[in-house]
């Protein structure tokens, strides 16, 4: 759900990749391949990306921090949706990244002039690899798994999610309105409170199954053959 609502900020923010994709449309069999290998592209990075934060997650796990990870996840999303913009940049989190996305980009336009389907793969790999405020709230998702090919898995679901509007950004264009596309960006930070505020309430393990499990719920939920005495 949170791929297949925040793919509307995809195609504002990726559509341009998408627009330009060097797919054969004369040729719907190779351009539905095409297509299918730049999605291919992108959920792997996205994979590879969760599998690490997955690791991460796991390692806080074990120490004891699952529940307080949620509780503290829920509020990073919260505060990133309520704190201006502006404020935000003034850190520059992304700055020591900035020679890691410069050679992305620069392999992401070699491929974006090249015709085939190595290139097609190629662009939607390093696409997924681009900086993305929505890829970013993802990994915090990640992360709160616990568990290193959860992560991944996390992170190829929420890929999928991004690919029926991002597929009709590929063969249609830009199809969505300026209006639309400015009234759904709008609606974005209310999901991601939504998100955050369900994670807070898994965090605090108040005994509601599936939405807020307690302590001994997660250990049955993880360890089905556990027994567990109060």
């Amino acid at each position: 759900m949170f791929g297949l609502l925040g793919s509307f900020h995809c195609v504002g923010m990726c559509g341009p990749i998408a627009f330009v994709l060097p797919i054969p449309k004369d040729d719907k069999v190779k351009s539905v391949f095409g297509t299918f290998l730049y999605h291919s592209g992108r959920i792997l990075s996205y994979s590879l990306i969760g599998l690490l934060f997955g690791l991460l997650g796991k390692g806080l796990y074990l120490a004891g921090f699952q529940q307080r990870l949620s509780i503290l996840i829920g509020i990073i999303m919260i505060l990133l949706v309520l704190i201006p913009t502006k404020v935000l940049n003034k850190f520059q989190f992304t700055r020591p990244l900035y020679v890691v996305i410069g050679k992305v980009k620069s392999r992401l336009g070699l491929y974006l002039n090249k015709s085939s389907y190595k290139a097609l793969f190629s662009i939607g790999f390093f696409n997924g690899f681009l900086p993305c405020g929505l890829v970013y709230l993802a990994l915090l998702g990640a992360v709160s798994t616990g568990e290193l090919y959860e992560g991944a898995l996390y992170m190829a679901v929420f890929g999928l999610g991004t690919v029926p509007l991002m597929t009709g950004a590929v063969f249609l264009g830009n199809f969505l309105k300026v209006s639309v596309r400015n009234k759904i960006q709008k609606a974005i930070p209310i999901f991601v409170v939504i998100i955050g505020l369900l994670f807070i309430l898994r965090g605090l393990g108040l005994g509601i199954p599936y939405v807020s499990p307690t302590d001994n719920q997660l250990l049955i939920s993880n360890n089905p053959n556990s027994c567990v005495i109060e």
